[in-house]
């Protein structure tokens, strides 16, 4: 049973490189945040009012749901496979001494069996023969232990050995449970994509939905003014001070990711519900993930799920000045922490219509057109 599982091993592996243990469970401890966060989206929708937007968010969760658990899924396969490596390492490190034991065993078997049960006694002439004989004799003597020490160390490395194929066994039923559970999730995954596609087809051809989506979408913003409105109602000593006002950067903001324009700031036409809707900021189409940085010094006066904004962060740089980060990939700061330009804000999160980044910047909770503050403008 030994050899046959040291030969599986090479097949299973084949084409495949080591994956750093530690990275695995920090990616799959980053997958579990994620699910987490999902969830909490999931249980703050139940509390809104029921319409079109909540519907669409709540199968779009869905999806966001099922595509974490399929990633999670993949990560832990990875890990068992990895696992499945290293144990083979440690079977051929152990299969490799045992038999260089065993060889060197056989030689002074051979050697041993050459001397004789007395090391050829003969007759003694002198006593310096017998002396030769008394030292061959003591050379046998210790032959014969070192023989026993080789036994015994073969012995253990067997040992080792069994231990290290019962892992394997283990590690590999358990492989094999997460290649089945990760198909599972993958089928899960499609459905989930196809009902949220059914159900935009849908919506394209209901012209009642498509009215309901642009109150939703009214109302939403009316809401949002709302929001940044009591934010700027705080007493005087509490407002955020910036080193370097905000008005000065006009012109001269960074981009708070990389990546093109999907929608710019003004009025448009929904491409997908056919419904005008006004642009209060920029939609930047950018890789899923990809990392959002502030465009100036501030602090966080709002981090939460913000209805179909997604999860949603508020910067506040003083002087009545506001720049907004939505749909992002979760939440990664806090409400109060004070970030730098340049820091961390967060990721680009998913939206229906791919990975999207919003970005506004507000003065007095009224939106201002962010290409004009832009240093290098979105294409």
């Amino acid at each position: 049973m030994r050899r046959s599982l040291a030969f599986i091993l090479p097949v299973i592996l084949l084409g495949q490189t080591a994956r750093d243990p530690a990275e695995l469970r920090q990616k799959l401890a980053v997958i579990q945040g994620r699910l987490g966060q999902v969830d909490q989206q999931l249980a703050a929708l139940k509390k809104r009012r029921k319409g079109v937007l909540v519907e669409i968010q709540g199968i779009s969760l869905q999806r966001d749901r099922a595509k974490a658990q399929v990633d999670g899924a993949r990560l832990r396969r990875d890990q068992a496979q990895s696992e499945v490596q290293v144990i083979g390492r440690e079977q051929a490190r152990i299969q490799g001494e045992v038999l260089k034991l065993q060889r060197d065993l056989r030689k002074q078997v051979r050697w041993m069996q050459a001397l004789g049960p007395w090391g050829d006694l003969g007759i003694y002439a002198t006593f310096k023969d017998l002396d030769a004989w008394l030292g061959r004799g003591r050379m046998l003597a210790w032959a014969r232990l070192q023989e026993r020490k080789r036994l015994d160390q073969i012995h253990r490395l067997q040992d080792d050995l069994a231990v290290k194929e019962k892992a394997l066994k283990d590690v590999l039923a358990r492989l094999a449970i997460e290649e089945k559970e990760s198909a599972q999730l993958q089928a899960a995954l499609r459905l989930q994509e196809e009902k949220l596609s059914a159900f935009l087809e849908g919506l394209q051809k209901d012209e009642a939905a498509q009215k309901q989506v642009q109150a939703e979408l009214a109302e939403e913003a009316v809401q949002l003014e709302r929001l940044l409105t009591g934010l700027l109602a705080k007493p005087k000593g509490e407002a955020f001070e910036a080193a370097v006002a905000f008005a000065s950067l006009y012109g001269n903001l960074p981009q708070p990711t990389e990546g093109t324009l999907a929608q710019g700031f003004g009025e448009h036409l929904h491409p997908r519900f056919h419904t005008k809707t006004v642009q209060s900021g920029l939609l930047i189409a950018a890789s899923g993930g990809a990392p959002v940085a502030a465009v100036a010094d501030g602090r966080v006066a709002f981090a939460d799920y913000y209805q179909s904004y997604g999860p949603m962060v508020i910067l506040e740089h003083g002087g009545g000045w506001f720049t907004l980060y939505t749909h992002l990939l979760g939440l990664q700061v806090a409400k109060g922490q004070v970030l730098k330009a340049g820091e961390s804000v967060g990721a680009v999160g998913d939206t229906v219509d791919g990975p999207r980044l919003g970005f506004e910047i507000r003065h007095q909770a009224q939106p201002q057109d962010p290409q004009k503050w832009l240093k290098r403008k979105y294409r």
